[in-house]
């Protein structure tokens, strides 16, 4: 009886070692499971999600960790049986005590606790399917209707958002009333009630963001499709551009407010959410002023010079004062953005504004050429002296005016390079480009030519060229003979062009003129060279 007793006693121990290591490896899974599904949580925060081969790695290690410490608590519960067996202790007795050390309410309270916690995580599994299911049903309905599908992409990254945060916050909602229930564990319930709380406002946040997209993409494409010259939607292709910012500054907006809400969570960081609502100020002003820009600009190009019946110097007048209007109103909203900036993080403007006009007066001291160009091209511009468009020649630039501005002229020559000159430097314009202008054109004759004949052809070929070239104004003229060459007779031609056109027509002129001549017999004499061998003495030629 004393070995069969012996056997007996030897299968409990075993299985109560068994069961207490069984009970341990359970505990660690569980551990690691809620592991598993906070990693998940975070990586399924879009503000993580480029961080997600990191977060794995971090996973794995944790999860190495708690492997270890599994087995070696396994390790030493194994080992304090034993040393208790070496004793001559009875391990059912040991472990019979301790259990009875345990009030039966704590009891009763576990059993109760566990039975609720089956019951919650069997009523949510079944939820989340349900939820599934119905998610599906409204984003089909989404995509169908006006039947727009620039919103789809949308649509689906909003509903899938919406039930990963359902479902992670109902399983961490799982856990957190687990460790509530439980006995011993609901110390934890207020870490876990942190970390829920936490987790929804990011994924309430995440989730707007989602919304947001939706909502735009889909207001967008209404946009675009009932867009009509008719209606008020007339100039929104011109404000289209703006959509992109307004996507960006909601989200932006929803960050902070979202960053100001979770550290208002924490009692130690709490003292910095006050910042939140002025950088949302600040975001809001930013986003605004770029919104006046556009329609400032878009109210100046439809309402500046807008007529059906413009000239051409109206034209030109239009090109080049709408960028200097355009850059004022740009500059004067930036500079009332600059001011509100200041207001919303507590800082009186005024004595900023003071300082910067006491920096402006000591830089102006010291900047006199800067004055000098900003005062001359204010006079260039309200003077019409030139306009863009025009052709000038100042100097050793001549070209077509590319642009003005307030500090410069950029004049483009015909060989395609660009001139930069201060507008102080301009102190001589020659402007070819206001009413008309003459393409002058002189042509050398042989002495022995008969001049009426070249007069007459010259007159002809002028005729011609008024009734081809829209651009001359009035035939060409024969001033007469300019000049008396070493070889020729130089006749001077001139020709009234519209205004920058003298070269072009001069070269056209040219060309018929040559044409003419070599028809009538007129000979344009060339330079001859005339090569003489001399042999030396002795030798024959």
């Amino acid at each position: 009886m004393f070995e069969l007793a012996s056997v007996n006693d030897i299968v409990w121990n075993a299985m109560l070692i068994s069961g207490e290591i069984l009970l341990l490896i359970v505990l660690f899974f569980i551990i690691n499971q809620f592991n598993r599904l906070i990693f998940k949580i975070i990586k399924s925060l879009p503000v993580i999600s480029h961080f997600s081969d990191k977060l794995d790695t971090i996973f794995f290690n944790v999860r190495s960790i708690l492997i270890f410490l599994c087995f070696i608590t396994c390790l030493a519960v194994t080992a304090f049986n034993g040393w208790l067996l070496f004793r001559g202790g009875d391990l059912l007795v040991y472990h019979q005590n301790m259990l009875l050390k345990i009030p039966l309410a704590t009891w009763q309270r576990f059993a109760i606790g566990l039975a609720k916690v089956v019951g919650l995580v069997i009523l949510v599994t079944i939820g989340i399917r349900l939820v599934k299911s119905v998610f599906d049903r409204f984003e089909r309905k989404a995509k169908d209707w006006e039947r727009l599908k620039a919103n789809d992409h949308s649509i689906e990254m909003f509903f899938s958002a919406l039930y990963r945060i359902i479902s992670n916050g109902l399983w961490l909602l799982v856990f957190t009333f687990a460790v509530w229930e439980l006995p011993y564990l609901n110390f934890l319930s207020i870490y876990l009630w942190l970390l829920l709380k936490v987790y929804l406002i990011v994924s309430l946040g995440m989730l707007l963001v989602s919304a947001v997209a939706v909502i735009v993409d889909s207001l967008d494409a209404l946009s675009q499709k009932y867009a009509s010259p008719d209606n008020i939607l007339a100039f929104y292709e011109h404000l289209r551009g703006l959509i992109p910012l307004l996507r960006r500054t909601l989200e932006y907006v929803i960050y902070v407010s979202v960053a100001t809400l979770v550290v208002m969570q924490v009692d130690l960081i709490d003292e910095f959410a006050a910042w939140g609502p002025s950088i949302i100020q600040i975001i809001g002003i930013v986003f605004l002023s770029r919104v006046f820009v556009v329609v400032a600009d878009l109210v100046v190009d439809s309402s500046l010079f807008k007529s059906d019946k413009q000239s051409e110097v109206d034209r030109q007048r239009q090109a080049t004062i709408l960028p200097l209007v355009k850059s004022f109103l740009k500059y004067s909203i930036y500079f009332i953005a600059f001011v509100l900036i200041l207001r919303a993080l507590n800082i009186n403007p005024t004595a900023v504004l003071a300082g910067a006009g006491i920096v402006g007066i000591v830089v102006g001291l010291g900047a006199q050429s800067l004055i000098n160009d900003v005062v001359s091209g204010f006079f260039i511009l309200f003077e019409n002296v030139y306009l863009v468009g025009d052709y000038i020649e100042t100097g050793a630039a001549r070209g077509i005016v590319e642009g003005i501005d307030i500090r410069a002229t950029r004049i483009r020559d015909p060989n395609g390079q660009l001139h930069i000159i201060r507008n102080g430097q301009l102190n001589e314009v020659i402007n070819y480009s206001k009413r008309y202008t003459h393409a002058v054109v002189e042509v050398g004759v042989a002495y022995d030519s008969d001049l009426d004949q070249v007069y007459a052809v010259l007159a002809r070929v002028g005729e011609e060229l008024k009734a081809a070239n829209p651009d001359v104004l009035e035939p060409t003229k024969v001033q007469g003979l300019e000049n008396f060459g070493e070889s020729e007779l130089l006749v001077r031609t001139i020709t009234r062009v519209q205004p920058g056109c003298h070269m072009a027509v001069a070269r056209d002129l040219r060309k018929r003129i040559k044409e003419a001549f070599d028809r009538d017999g007129i000979e344009i004499p060339f330079a001859r060279r005339v090569v003489i061998f001399k042999n030396a003495p002795g030798q024959p030629a």
